[in-house]
C-alpha cells in the first residue's frame, strides 16, 4: 500500500504479523528497499542549523538519548572496554563519567567541545568517528553491540501503539527529522531527504540486516525480507522522495 498527502511524501508500506507475539509489523517498503547510505565523511553536512562538512560531527552534535537503564548499563561497560589510544575523551570519562541529565530528566550521553563524548576527532589516531562504532569494527564485532540505542538504530527508528485489547502495532521507518522533536525542523540537512544520500550499493534492508533482526525480532526480519525481495522482482517498488527529486 501507499499512502500520503498533499503535504506527506508518499511511501509504501507493508504489515506483517508477529508469528510469536500479538503484534503487527509495518515497514517502510521504500525507505528499505531505497539505496539510503550513511555518508558520514562522504558529503555528510551534519545537523546544526548550517552546513558543517568539515566538523566531521555527522549526527552527533548533541549527544544520544538513552532509551533505559540497561542502555546506559550496556554502553558504560563498552566504554570501559575502551583504552586511550582508542577514544579521545577517555580521560574527560574518567573525571566525568558518559552521561548527563538533561533539565526534562533525560539521560544523555555528555558533551566535549559541542559534540558527544564518544566523538573521536579529526586528527586523532583513529580517524574522526564514534569511537565505539571504531572499536566494534576493529574487533570484529557489530557497532550495534557497543552504541546507545538510538545510534546504532538511526536512520531507523521503531514506534510501538498498544490497543485498549493489548494489540500492538509496531511501525518501523526512516527517522525524520520531526523525532529529533522542534529542533530537528532547524537543521540545515537531514540525510534521509537528501538525495546524495541515496548513493549506496545495496538497499537498505540488506544493509542495515542486523539492525532490524535486532529490532524485529529474527522470524520477522526473514519474513520482511522474503517479502522485498519478491517485491523488487515483481516491479520496482515505490522510489523514495529524495530520489524522485533527484531526478
Amino acid at each position: 500500500m501507499a499512502t500520503g498527502g498533499s503535504c506527506v511524501p508518499v511511501h509504501e508500506w507493508v504489515s506483517l504479523e508477529d508469528p510469536d507475539e500479538d503484534r503487527t509489523w509495518i515497514f517502510d517498503v521504500t525507505f528499505l528497499t531505497s539505496t539510503w547510505t550513511c555518508v558520514y565523511g562522504r558529503g555528510c553536512q551534519g545537523v546544526l542549523t548550517e552546513p558543517a562538512p568539515e566538523l566531521l560531527q555527522g549526527c552527533c552534535s548533541y549527544g544520544a538519548h538513552f532509551v533505559d537503564d540497561d542502555d546506559v548499563r550496556r554502553v558504560e561497560e563498552a566504554a570501559e572496554s575502551l583504552g586511550d589510544a582508542e577514544w579521545q575523551f577517555r580521560d574527560r570519562a574518567l573525571r566525568n563519567g558518559i552521561t548527563r541529565t538533561t533539565k526534562k530528566g533525560e539521560t544523555m550521553t555528555r558533551l566535549v567541545d559541542g559534540a558527544c563524548i564518544f566523538l573521536n576527532r579529526a586528527g586523532f589516531s583513529t580517524g574522526p568517528g564514534c569511537a565505539l562504532h571504531h572499536a566494534a569494527l576493529a574487533t570484529g564485532r557489530r557497532p550495534l553491540d557497543l552504541k546507545p540505542d538510538v545510534c546504532w538504530q538511526l536512520p531507523l527508528r521503531r514506534e510501538d501503539q498498544v490497543a485498549d485489547d493489548g494489540h500492538v502495532t509496531s511501525t518501523v521507518a526512516q527517522w525524520d527529522r520531526r523525532h529529533w522533536g522542534a529542533g530537528g525542523q532547524e537543521f540545515a540537512w537531514w540525510c534521509t531527504e537528501e538525495p546524495h544520500a541515496f548513493v549506496g550499493t545495496k538497499p537498505v534492508y540488506e544493509e542495515l540486516s542486523d539492525e532490524l533482526t535486532a529490532i524485529a525480532g529474527t522470524k520477522v526480519q526473514r519474513a520482511l525480507r522474503a517479502y522485498l525481495e519478491d517485491r523488487r522482482r515483481a516491479g520496482v517498488p515505490l522510489p523514495h522522495p529524495a530520489v524522485r527529486r533527484r531526478s
